[in-house]
């Protein structure tokens, strides 16, 4: 049987001292589903894990989920990522990553595709120099004075945006973190 090696990204936990999920609880999550060589990076709710049933990725991240609120007692939403995939989104960045600091440019990923239409709303020019492209189920956002100062920022985290779809983001840094503890 062949052996993936996937990424989960948990949304929303251990910010501001609320839901919290140990990063051992969650390793210990991850080995009692069956996964091997589960590791886990920061306190923000990335794990990577090895798996070899063949369940798809959306199958991987409900039954984290179901694990993770049967265990802590709260629904956290899970997104599953193979390897390829997470090099595939590194690699397609529209923005000149490798001269810019971490905490410049982000990436939230998405459970399903979003088209533009989700995003017409926003005026990309009265943002400038900030901005945004899609990719594959993926937002990448360049904010040259960090996330925490950023107006589009801002703007592209209204809720409605991303109705019907799971979403969450991570930093440069933990873009490049994850498909390395991916790839061998």
């Amino acid at each position: 049987m062949t052996t993936i090696r996937y990424a989960a990204l948990l949304r929303g936990i251990n910010v501001g001292g609320n839901r919290k999920v140990p990063m051992a609880a969650l390793r210990d999550v991850l080995a009692g589903l069956g996964h091997g060589d589960v590791a886990t990076y920061l306190q923000s709710g990335n794990a990577v894990f090895t798996d070899t049933t063949g369940a798809d990725e959306s199958t991987l991240a409900a039954a984290l989920g179901d694990a993770i609120a049967e265990k802590f007692g709260f629904a956290v939403d899970c997104l599953v990522r193979d390897a390829a995939y997470l090099k595939a989104v590194a690699d397609a960045c529209p923005f000149p990553a490798a001269s810019l600091q971490g905490k410049q440019l982000h990436v939230t990923y998405f459970s399903e595709p979003v088209g533009p239409e989700r995003f017409a709303a926003i005026d990309q020019e009265a943002y400038l120099p900030e901005e945004f492209r899609l990719g594959d189920r993926a937002l990448y956002l360049y904010v040259p004075d960090g996330l925490g100062r950023s107006k589009l920022g801002a703007a592209l985290s209204s809720p409605r945006l991303y109705r019907g779809t799971i979403a969450t983001s991570r930093n440069w840094n933990t873009v490049v973190k994850l498909v390395e503890l991916t790839h061998d």
